[in-house]
């Protein structure tokens, strides 16, 4: 038994442990979380998407082996074991190319799959649900069979194949986000849940996958938990009760919850407790990164430097000159579109962290900061959380405490006391 299936099999006995899942490629954000792992020893799960990562470079221009390298390095230069990490694929099928023909998205989805395990990913979210080339929404086994053609090419190439664990089911919203504000959310039916796990354990059994179904540790399924631009929609674990216990009856399985960002802590307890043993988290990581370097760019303006770096226009510029990661979800007034594409819970911003432009004025205010004597009522305007002297002086280290705020608190609420 794997250690997140020991893991599995406490939750399942009702003790509220569970593993938060960090989904992210911003450098920062990265580096606070293995420096998290590093003083906690917590068990970390990294992960990338499919839209992040694939074999034609994803919006981060990594490929998979790419990335484990990158994780790996800074990993090593934490001083964090790579055992005590695990990387995963997320939506990993044919949604970057779901446009194309169905053929050729699910010959492109078994080389994304390929990569990522042959690369060292073992924690595997397996996710054919979306309709390709103009077909009709998928059926159930159409889903599951495509699912199950994929994870035969994993078991095929991964070094060993015996460390995968995969995830299954797609009641979440699609990569990237939701592009409209939803009005109301629906848990999960138990018979939609049961037929995922019927469907797929058919699928698996006519092409001899038994080995790899008993390392489904998971299902993902919607337990009534989002967020759109400036709405959270808070976990109700009454309403959630019904699907919450119905896992039990799948030897070995638990519940993955996609788009927990934003709720509140005790949310996420619950969560946990209800067996939703993976809480994946993105944008609120970048988001809180987001809030810290606008709030040092403040600073910056306040001891006004000989050259600043005017990150905030730049930021502006670069989003409208290149408005394709956000236009198709923003919508409203000028005023009101203006306000999204900065503060928006769906932090579309996220997109634009790796652009030359905005990453050499972000490296520029760094060093404006750095190099400056700040005055400690400046960063206490800023950054009031910290304690009066407890401050670090370090921008890069007041951006790694800030994201922590995301980061600590979902170790807390997964973690077991």
């Amino acid at each position: 038994m794997s250690v997140v299936q020991d893991l599995i099999s406490r939750n399942r006995d009702g003790e509220t442990v569970g593993l938060p899942c960090f989904c992210t490629a911003n450098e920062h954000v990265l580096r606070a979380i293995l420096k998290s792992a590093k003083t906690s020893g917590h068990l970390t799960v990294i992960e990338a998407t499919c839209n992040q990562v694939n074999q034609d470079g994803g919006y981060t221009g990594m490929r998979p082996a790419d990335f484990m390298a990158w994780i790996a390095d800074m990993a090593a230069e934490f001083g964090v074991p790579q055992s005590q990490l695990i990387l995963g694929g997320d939506h990993l099928g044919p949604n970057p190319w779901r446009k194309e023909p169905a053929a050729l998205a699910m010959e492109k989805a078994r080389v994304l799959v390929k990569d990522y395990v042959s690369a060292g990913f073992t924690k595997i979210h397996l996710d054919a649900s979306m309709a390709l080339g103009g077909e009709a929404s998928p059926s159930f086994e159409l889903i599951a069979e495509r699912a199950a053609d994929l994870c035969e090419i994993a078991e095929k190439h991964a070094p060993d194949p015996g460390k995968l664990i995969y995830i299954i089911g797609t009641e979440v919203p699609v990569p990237g986000g939701e592009t409209e504000e939803p009005e109301a959310l629906d848990v999960t039916s138990v018979s939609r849940f049961k037929d995922t796990i019927s469907t797929h354990r058919d699928a698996f059994t006519a092409r001899g996958l038994h080995t790899a179904w008993d390392r489904i540790v998971s299902v993902v399924t919607q337990p009534g938990v989002d967020f759109g631009h400036s709405r959270v929609y808070p976990f109700d674990a009454g309403a959630a009760q019904t699907l919450c216990q119905s896992i039990l009856t799948e030897p070995g399985m638990t519940f993955e919850a996609h788009s927990t960002d934003y709720q509140p802590t005790k949310a996420l307890q619950q969560l946990v407790a209800g067996h939703f043993f993976f809480l994946k988290v993105g944008p609120e990581l970048t988001f809180r990164f987001r809030e810290a370097v606008y709030a040092l760019s403040h600073v910056e303006d306040a001891i006004a430097p000989e050259s600043p770096s005017d990150i905030r226009a730049i930021i502006e510029r670069r989003m409208n000159e290149k408005d394709g990661y956000w236009a198709d979800y923003y919508s409203g007034t000028p005023n009101e579109v203006e306000f999204q594409k900065i503060y928006s819970y769906s932090d579309r911003i996220r997109y634009y962290w790796g652009d030359p432009q905005i990453a050499e004025a972000l490296q520029l205010m760094l060093e404006n900061l750095s190099h400056a004597d700040l005055p400690a009522p400046i960063i206490s305007q800023y950054f009031g959380a910290f304690e009066f002297g407890s401050a670090p002086c370090n921008p890069v280290e007041m951006i790694n405490a800030h994201v922590s705020k995301c980061i600590d608190r979902y170790f807390a609420a997964a973690s077991p006391k």
